[in-house]
C-alpha cells in the first residue's frame, strides 16, 4: 500500500473510496444528535464493509460497498420536506434585514444631510425652483440622478391660491416637506422645510406668548409655476457607531448627534432655518470639547481666548476656497432679536459657551457648530450637545458620486 503522500498516484475509485469512508465517519458526528442509534450501527457496519473491500483492492466489491454506505446514509434521517421558492425569498429577506438592522444598530448607520448648514463639507437638498429650467432626454435625466442626485420638476397651481403654512413630512433617510394652501389642497417636495419656505415666500412671527406662528406665503394665480427647475438630494453619509466606545470625541471632526433634551424646537424666528428644528439627528463639526470656553471674535471660534487651528475649524474661520464662496464671514455670532430667546453665544450681550468636563456620566458636554455659521442651527443657539446625544463621527460620503464629496468625511 502506498504511502498517504503518494494518494495522488491512486486510481481515481480508490481516492474516492477513501473519501466516502472519512466523510461517512463525519455525518455521523456532526449528525449524531439527529440520528437513532439503529441507523448509527448500520451505517459503521456498512463503513467497515468498505473498509474490508478497499483492502481486498478489488474495484468491484470497494464500488458496491461503497454504494450500499452512501444510500444507507442518504435514508438515515427523515425525509425533509423542501422550502417552497417563496418561503426560501422569505427567509432570504428577513435574514438580510436582521442583518441591515443589526449593522444599522452597532457598526454604521446612513444618515441623509437635509439642509445647508455643513455646505461646502456636506451639501444639503438645494431647490432651485425658479429657474425655468426643462428636464432633458431620459438618458440625460438618469445619468444626473445617479450622478449628481438631480431631478427635475415642473409643478404649477390649478388654480388660484395661497400657502398657508409648511409642515415638516419626512421619514427615515426620505426628507419631505408638506405645503398647506388656504384651499385646503397640499403638496409634498422632495426638500427640507428651510428650503420650501424659501421656495414659497414663508413669513412667521413671534407671539406675545412666545410662540412662533405662520404668517403664511406666497399667492398663486391658476397656472402659476410653483416649482419650475430642479432639486439635487442632500449627500448620503455613513455614521461610524463604533469609534465612540474606544476612543474620546475630537475636536475638529464632523459628528452625528440625536437632539433628545436639546431645545431646538422654537428657538428661532428665521424661515431659512425653520427646516432645521425640531429634527431627531443633526450632523454639524464637533467644535468644543469637555472643559472648552469658546466665544467668537468674528471670522475666529476660540477657546479660553485662543483660537483654534484644527483643519476642518481653520477652513471655516479661514473662509478658503468654496469656504468663502458659502461662508465668507467665517463663524458669526447668532444673530440677537426679538424673534428669539437669549442664545449662548449670540450678539446681545458677554457670549460665552462654557463646557462641563467634571460631570456624570453622560451628561460631559460638547459643542456642535455648522460649517455654514450664517445658515446654521447649532449650539450658537441652544447650548451644549451631552454626551449621551452622540453617535457617532461622520465617515464616508456615499452618494451622489458627483457632488465633489464623495469619500471619507474630513
Amino acid at each position: 500500500m502506498l504511502p498517504p503522500m503518494f494518494d495522488f498516484l491512486k486510481p481515481r475509485w480508490k481516492k474516492e473510496a477513501k473519501l466516502l469512508h472519512k466523510g461517512s465517519k463525519k455525518f455521523i458526528h456532526y449528525k449524531r444528535d439527529l440520528l437513532p442509534e439503529d441507523r448509527i450501527a448500520e451505517i459503521e457496519s456498512r463503513r467497515n464493509d468498505l473498509h474490508a473491500a478497499m483492502k481486498g483492492g478489488e474495484r468491484k466489491a470497494v464500488e458496491e460497498a461503497g454504494k450500499q454506505l452512501r444510500a444507507t446514509c442518504e435514508q438515515a434521517l427523515p425525509r425533509q420536506i423542501h422550502q417552497t421558492w417563496w418561503e426560501e425569498n422569505v427567509e432570504v429577506i428577513w435574514v438580510a434585514l436582521v442583518v441591515a438592522l443589526g449593522i444599522r444598530a452597532y457598526l454604521v448607520q446612513p444618515f441623509r444631510i437635509p439642509t445647508g448648514s455643513m455646505q461646502p463639507t456636506l451639501n444639503g437638498i438645494i431647490v432651485d425652483g425658479d429657474s425655468g429650467e426643462q428636464a432633458p432626454w431620459f438618458g440625460k435625466r438618469a445619468f444626473e440622478w445617479v450622478w449628481q442626485g438631480k431631478t427635475y420638476k415642473n409643478i404649477v397651481a390649478d388654480r388660484d391660491k395661497t400657502v398657508v403654512n409648511t409642515r415638516d413630512a419626512s421619514w427615515f433617510l426620505f426628507t419631505r416637506t408638506e405645503v398647506l394652501f388656504d384651499d385646503r389642497s397640499r403638496l409634498k417636495l422632495p426638500a427640507a422645510q428651510g428650503e420650501v419656505n424659501r421656495l414659497v415666500g414663508m413669513k412667521y412671527e413671534r407671539r406675545a406668548d412666545g410662540k412662533i406662528v405662520s404668517r403664511g406665503g406666497k399667492s398663486y394665480r391658476a397656472g402659476d409655476p410653483i416649482l419650475q427647475g430642479s432639486i439635487v438630494t442632500g449627500d448620503l453619509v455613513l455614521v461610524d457607531k463604533v469609534s465612540y466606545h474606544f476612543r474620546p470625541p475630537k475636536r475638529g471632526e464632523v459628528f452625528v448627534f440625536d437632539t433628545r433634551a436639546i431645545p431646538t424646537d422654537g428657538t428661532v424666528g428665521i424661515a431659512a432655518l425653520a427646516g432645521q428644528e425640531g429634527g431627531t439627528h443633526y450632523i454639524k463639526r464637533l467644535c468644543g470639547v469637555p472643559g472648552d470656553a469658546l466665544t467668537i471674535q468674528s471670522p475666529n471660534l476660540l477657546n479660553h481666548d485662543k483660537i483654534l487651528q484644527e483643519p476642518g475649524i481653520a477652513r471655516v474661520s479661514g473662509a478658503e476656497g468654496a469656504y468663502g464662496a458659502t461662508n465668507p464671514k467665517g463663524y458669526q455670532l447668532a444673530s440677537a432679536s426679538d424673534d428669539h430667546p437669549r442664545a449662548p453665544l449670540d450678539n446681545s450681550g458677554e457670549a460665552l459657551l462654557e463646557l462641563a468636563d467634571e460631570a456624570p456620566p453622560g451628561l460631559r458636554e460638547y459643542a456642535a457648530l455648522g460649517d455654514n455659521t450664517g445658515n446654521s442651527l447649532d449650539s450658537r443657539y441652544w447650548g451644549a450637545v451631552h454626551e449621551f446625544n452622540l453617535v457617532g463621527p461622520g465617515l464616508f460620503s456615499l452618494w451622489p458620486f458627483g457632488s465633489g464629496h464623495w469619500g471619507f468625511i474630513r
